[in-house]
């Protein structure tokens, strides 16, 4: 068995600032204690400081990004491409699981991927029951549906109180990005 026992699916979902920041905390305690944790980044492909972060942690937290640099918006009808993006990291969420080469694996904006379209609602499903004991698997992103937040064992909703966005303050680089 491994140090974190049989492993359990969360999710953090919610219309609230933190969902993402969350699972690289997740990811930080994890690393603290010796685990390894591989975040795929469906739907982002620019930089984020986090990237630059986690280069020192030694390699026991890494970040694969898989979405274009201006990360999409929704619409009527998704972009192939962005379609085409998401779908490889489902099936890189699909290969570190059967590889079992990591303790903790977030799928972060997974959820968010399904509510645009870009991954099925099976497919989320899906990646949260194929989890291999043992391993720990964390889903981010707006919108979890009853059936995801109904399969996993921890659910937490991030919810927007107050935001200086409404006062048209832009993301800060550090803080926000």
């Amino acid at each position: 068995m491994t140090p974190i026992g049989r492993g359990y699916v969360h999710i953090y979902t919610g219309n609230g600032k933190g969902k993402t920041t969350a699972a690289l905390g997740l990811a930080l305690r994890a690393a603290g204690n010796g685990l390894r944790t591989v975040v795929v980044q469906f739907m982002k492909g620019r930089h984020y400081g986090e990237l630059d972060a986690v280069r020192m942690t030694g390699g026991l937290i890494t970040i694969e990004q898989f979405g274009h640099p201006s990360f999409c918006r929704f619409g009527k009808d998704p972009d192939p491409g962005d379609v085409e993006r998401a779908g490889s990291a489902l099936k890189r969420i699909r290969d570190l699981m059967g590889a079992r080469t990591c303790d903790l694996l977030v799928a972060d904006e997974m959820i968010t991927a399904c509510l645009f379209r870009l991954v099925t609602e099976e497919d989320v499903l899906g990646a949260m029951q194929e989890r291999p004991e043992g391993m720990e698997l964390v889903l981010t992103g707006r919108g979890a549906s009853d059936r995801m937040i109904e399969l996993a064992d921890l659910v937490t909703e991030m919810r927007e109180v107050k935001h200086y966005y409404a006062k048209g303050i832009d993301a800060r680089e550090g803080i926000e990005s």
